[in-house]
């Protein structure tokens, strides 16, 4: 991982004081959770290309693909 940068948030008050009581290492927990979070959204994403380019490949009929696919094959 590159460089770092300060990201800040309000909790309640509460919430930081039970995090310290059980030895919570808030800035892991806090880069965790992004971590997540970027995976998460990658994914939905991802999904919605691949549902995109399966409503396209749909429209295609299935003997062109397999002609595409033979003259791919041709070619090597």
């Amino acid at each position: 991982m590159g460089k770092y940068v300060t990201v800040s948030a309000k909790v309640p008050e509460e919430f930081k004081k039970r995090l310290r009581e059980l030895n919570v290492n808030i800035s892991q927990l806090v880069r965790n959770a992004l971590e997540d979070e970027i995976k998460r959204r990658k994914e939905e994403e991802l999904k919605a290309l691949a549902l995109k380019a399966s409503r396209l490949l749909k429209k295609i009929p299935p003997a062109e693909i397999t002609r595409a696919i033979r003259e791919a094959r041709d070619e090597n």
